[in-house]
């Protein structure tokens, strides 16, 4: 018989004694795979190292805002930028990609945030080097919707569903207008995740989110500068068809229930949006500080002028070291403190378990079992408990992530990955062992076969 085959039976022999002690060390485990996935989460929520977009440029303000609402979608626009803006905007012979997004609304049902952009945003990949993924296709007119794979697995929703949008700030306003799902993203771990996307000529011609006529230009007085003459100017075509068919109202037929359309588009001069997405063509460093010292120049030269450029990273490694960090840094510390607590759990554990057989170990040194052979079968036992409890602690440690994650992301709004692994998670194993190997030297090897059968 092996000495494998005899640890077995030897452990089906103690089932209640070391059914315990794997459970033992696979809570210890557990304990230690949910406090590096915390930390872990923490890091790679807010690291924006490899986000596609060299620079969000939107209204003056905090640019942490900014970042949180156009990245993250967890705070609420700052303002609008005219439409006319982003025209001018994605001229610069220096951009690759400029694209406009619209946000405020959300779903109703899930409240789930609205995003208004174009087919260029999928174009961008959402972290370096990935490329988004859809099952059916991207929101090419009017009233076409894709989704994250959050919302499809919450909301139940399939290509083909109609859904409707709660307006900006008013839970009890829901707009008339239905989108239809025409695409469903597959999992990025990002909050595209939990983001319903819309096609931005849709966005704008739902009722209420037009910009009144004289706002509109009263808006661009202010932005660009100008007087009311100069704004009327610019906008002299948009403002002749708006006088040959009246207020643009968006004004539905509700009752022939045809929801998805309206007789005319929405003039340039009544869109607004959040910010703009920018990717540089080459250089995207040099380029982007160019881009972003020019803006900000534009904006001390012409007053009123109320843009920034930023680039994401920026604002959110000053809240990874100004606030997170700490938090990071006391979980770092918190996870140490852990990790060796639950190492020495683990190790009492193992060695109680063996301990309690050292009296059975003298017996079998005695009747002619050599040293090197016991200590086999001890060392062999301890291995398999240890290798049990801790395949099962990783499993029950990255369960307990992949139940708490979707409570944290409906609790915060962050997208937090089930499926996150720790590279530390590697050395847990090996470290099991290690401790069995040592719980089998000390038990096994060194047992004084004269003082325990005496005993």
């Amino acid at each position: 018989m092996s000495l494998i085959s005899i640890a077995i039976k030897s452990i089906r022999k103690r089932l209640l004694s070391s059914t315990l002690t794997s459970l033992s060390v696979a809570l210890g485990v557990a304990l230690m795979i949910a406090v590096l996935l915390a930390n872990a989460m923490v890091s790679r929520t807010f690291d924006l190292q490899r986000i596609g977009y060299d620079l969000i440029v939107g209204p003056k303000g905090s640019e942490l805002d900014l970042v949180l609402n156009t990245v993250y979608r967890v705070a609420p626009p700052i303002e609008n930028l005219p439409w006319r803006y982003y025209e001018e905007l994605k001229e610069n012979k220096n951009i690759g990609v400029a694209v406009p997004i619209a946000l405020g609304d959300a779903t109703e049902e899930g409240q789930f945030p609205i995003l208004g952009t174009t087919v260029e945003y999928f174009s961008v990949d959402y972290v370096e080097g990935k490329k988004f993924k859809v099952k059916g296709d991207f929101p090419r007119r009017q009233w076409d919707a894709v989704i994250g794979s959050q919302v499809a697995r919450e909301n139940n929703w399939d290509v083909g569903t109609e859904f409707r949008m709660v307006h900006a700030g008013q839970d009890d306003h829901v707009h008339d207008e239905r989108f239809t799902i025409v695409g469903i993203l597959a999992p990025t771990a990002t909050p595209n995740d939990r983001t319903v996307f819309v096609n931005l000529e849709g966005f704008f011609a739902i009722s209420g989110h037009e910009k009144p006529i004289q706002e509109a230009i009263d808006r661009e007085m202010e932005f660009f500068g100008q007087t009311e003459e100069q704004v009327r100017a610019y906008h002299a075509a948009d403002l002749a068809e708006l006088a040959a068919h009246g207020d643009h109202d968006h004004s539905h037929d509700h009752g022939d229930h045809d929801h998805h359309h309206h007789a005319h588009a929405t003039p340039d001069l009544q869109k607004e949006v959040t910010a703009v997405l920018i990717r540089m063509k080459e250089d995207p460093r040099n380029q982007t500080i160019a881009l972003s010292r020019a803006i900000e120049f534009s904006a001390k030269l012409r007053e009123g002028f109320k843009a920034q450029a930023v680039n994401p990273i920026r604002p959110m490694q000053r809240l990874m070291n100004n606030l997170v960090g700490n938090i990071r840094s006391i979980l770092l510390g918190l996870t140490a403190f852990i990790i060796v607590v639950s190492g020495i759990g683990i190790f009492v554990s193992i060695y109680n378990s063996m301990a309690d057989r050292k009296k059975e170990i003298a017996i079998m040194r005695a009747l002619g079992a050599d040293r090197m052979a016991v200590f086999s079968i001890i060392l062999l036992e301890a291995i398999l408990l240890c290798l049990l409890g801790g395949l099962l602690g990783i499993v029950l440690g990255h369960g307990l992530v992949m139940i708490a994650s979707p409570v944290v992301g409906s609790a915060t709004g962050l997208v937090i990955d089930p499926f996150l692994f720790d590279p530390l998670e590697l050395i847990l194993i090996p470290v099991m062992i290690l401790l069995a190997i040592c719980v089998g030297f000390m038990t096994a090897y060194r047992t004084d076969v004269a003082d325990n059968l005496a005993s």
